[in-house]
């Protein structure tokens, strides 16, 4: 199986370029393709008909003997560049055919532009300017160049690069604001006066360096700005000042109070008294202890429901915040500060995770022998914990070395949070369920001793999850009651979702022909909970994994809903259902390598029953070798959410086959 990743990211704000999972750039082949994707997302998901595209491909050049033809050789292109590994005659969920032509579907994260957009209009309403600070910087860190940078004349980008590159010039206005607020006017000045003078007819920028340079005691050269704003207005434009411009220049000549900057709100846990006395001797002790203060705030809504993934590219731009003030120690405290347990093995937000191992990196090699052994077992925890579900060995190496430092230093809560570094890196294989029941074990254990109801209720989970996968639901249960009564006393709703799930398993293995629509409602509980990694595809994904147990066909797509990351393993069993044998063998062949996680054991059976299916006798000799070490468990039930059954059923088909027998029918193991 050839491993092929699908586009992940796809920049638009410079160079239009794409990269795949692991961040290396997809080849687009040449610059009619590149024009044709661009042309395509400009659009914002509206259908371009393949004859504008024409029109659009070549304004001023002569047409090609058969121009739509070109086009849909070029859409063929971009389709098998950006979705390697969609089996042959499925349908593109990112460049869709409809009616005349072509649409662009860009799936959440995936753009630049996008990602730019929400970042900006989420600052506006988080009422914290630290936190709006990061967020703005991090946006405007995505930007390379003007948007749509390779195709500057173009006509049919002129539009879309206006309205980024107005949206962008908004957002240096709301970083100055945000700077403004937190209390930093000095770090304002540079951006803002680049800005208008790059940009001299923009008075919101003029007002805000005005502003800025008053605050930071240059009550001079805030005049002379605003004399010069003066002058520029009049000479670009023909007209004087506007009256907010007119005014500040009257409220900075009388010294008007409302002029002084906010008063310095208090560091939440540290009384304000001793923070203004820290303040006269370190100007920066505000920006450094809001930015710990605010790692505190994130890791508590990630626990508690506030959406984990929006956490943590918060988190990402707090730690982004940190390294501009060039102190390892600190960074050190803001990435270690957002200690939050997981349970899960595939990231919500890969790229913000890249990012967080990257700084946890820098800042390591920093630090050197200087650091302590916390702040090293922390830092290394944090690589493995946003390296879960990557082939990349260091996640692991780094998850051994913190719990070898957390043992020898005896700490129960520094080693309990290596433990749940060392469980994430407990999937690379099939057969882990009690490697990983004896970490859940362990760490109860440490949240026992030590009354963390955090460690207690990530013990709970991860022996829920292994007793599911060791086929022990009566064991499984009694730690489901025990997440229950946790989740009342310390309100911990994420912990309910895994429970609902739970349940909705344990009645479908039950019997209960109620059990799919239990399966829709609890799905509906992760609507709102901010975990995509976990989301995303999952209801599908376990709709079909109990088809698979019972014996059944698998439903039409629609019916199921998104298919998500799990598409190439579910697509061939689509297509046996629907009678396309030929498109099912192809999709087969075409099969990636199942990721590490929670999900190797049914992505694996769900391989080598499509292989069974088709004939293919090497998907399903390499699928019996991958399951073989799973003998006893239940394969998908370490997830304690979904199962396709018994792995030795699976193993006994498989086995069969490649020893050249005929497989055995897949026992249904409902009564």
């Amino acid at each position: 199986m050839t491993r092929r990743t699908a586009a992940a990211g796809i920049t638009v704000l410079g160079p239009v370029t794409a990269r795949d999972g692991a961040g290396a750039e997809i080849d687009l082949r040449g610059p009619r393709h590149t024009a044709v994707l661009a042309r395509l997302i400009v659009a914002r998901g509206r259908v371009v008909p393949v004859t504008q595209l024409v029109d659009d491909l070549w304004e001023d050049a002569p047409l090609p003997r058969n121009p739509v033809g070109s086009v849909r050789t070029f859409v063929s292109a971009l389709r098998a560049d950006l979705e390697p590994a969609r089996p042959p005659g499925t349908a593109s969920r990112l460049i869709v055919t409809e009616g005349p032509g072509y649409a662009f579907r860009a799936t959440p994260g995936l753009l630049d532009g996008a990602r730019f957009e929400s970042a900006v209009a989420g600052s506006a309403g988080t009422g914290d300017a630290v936190s709006a600070v990061a967020t703005l910087r991090a946006a405007l860190a995505l930007w390379r160049g003007p948007a749509y940078a390779d195709f500057p004349d173009a006509s049919w980008a002129r539009a879309e690069r206006a309205r980024l590159g107005q949206l962008r010039l908004s957002a240096v206005e709301r970083l100055g604001e945000a700077l403004l607020a937190a209390g930093r006017p000095a770090d304002a000045v540079p951006d803002l006066d680049a800005h208008v003078t790059d940009h001299p007819w923009r008075e919101e920028g003029w007002r805000l360096l005005a502003l800025a340079l008053y605050r930071s005691d240059r009550t001079g050269d805030a005049l002379a700005v605003l004399r010069r704003a003066r002058r520029e207005l009049v000479e670009q434009l023909g007209s004087d000042p506007g009256p907010r411009l007119a005014a500040l220049e009257v409220d900075i000549l009388r010294r008007a109070p409302h002029l002084d900057p906010p008063p310095e709100r208090p560091v939440p846990g540290v009384h304000s008294t001793l923070t203004r006395a820290a303040a006269a001797w370190d100007p920066d002790i505000g920006p450094r202890a809001t930015l710990t203060s605010a790692t505190t705030l994130l890791a508590g809504l990630a626990v508690h429901g506030g959406g984990p993934a929006e956490a943590t590219v918060q988190h990402a731009a707090t730690v982004a915040a940190a390294e501009e003030l060039d102190d390892p120690h600190l960074t050190a405290q803001v990435i270690t500060g957002f200690d939050v347990p997981s349970v899960w093995t595939r990231p919500d937000d890969p790229a913000a995770s890249r990012q967080l191992v990257a700084a946890a990196e820098r800042t390591l090699r920093r630090l050197g022998g200087a650091a302590p052994v916390r702040t090293r077992v922390r830092l290394l925890t944090a690589i493995a914990r946003e390296s879960r579900g990557s082939t990349d060995p260091r996640g692991r190496e780094a998850a051994a070395q913190a719990e070898r430092l957390a043992r020898a230093h005896g700490d129960p809560a520094l080693l309990a949070t290596a433990l749940n570094g060392r469980f994430l890196h407990c999937f690379d294989r099939a057969g882990l369920a009690a490697r990983r029941d004896d970490i859940g074990v362990e760490i109860l254990d440490l949240g026992m001793r030590q009354e963390s109801a955090t460690s207690i209720a990530l013990g709970h989970l991860i022996r829920l999850q292994a007793r599911c996968a060791l086929d022990d639901l009566a064991g499984a249960e009694q730690h489901a009651q025990a997440l229950i009564e946790l989740d009342q006393r310390y309100e911990r709703p994420l912990v309910r979702v895994f429970v609902t799930w739970f349940h909705a398993l344990r009645a479908d293995l039950g019997g209960d022909p109620r059990v799919e629509t239990r399966y829709r409602d609890a799905a509906r509980l992760l609507d709102g909970a901010g975990m995509p990694g976990l989301t995303e595809g999952l209801l599908a994904l376990t709709l079909v994994a109990r088809r698979l147990r019972r014996g059944e066909p698998a439903d039409p797509i629609d019916s199921l809903g998104p298919l998500g990351p799990y598409e190439p393993w579910i697509a061939p069993h689509l297509l046996l259902a629907a009678g396309q044998r030929e498109k099912a063998t192809a999709a087969v062949q075409a099969l990636p390598e199942p990721p590490p996680g929670h999900l190797l054991e049914v992505l694996w059976c769900l391989a080598g029953r499509a292989g069974l299916a088709v004939g293919n006798r090497e998907v399903v000799a390499r699928a019996a070798h991958a399951l073989g070490p799973a003998g006893g468990e239940l394969a998908g039930a370490g997830t304690g959410m979904l199962s396709a059954g018994p792995v030795d059923d699976h193993l006994d088909a498989l086995r069969a086959t490649a020893a050249g027998g005929t497989p055995p029918a897949i026992p249904p193991t409902d009564p």
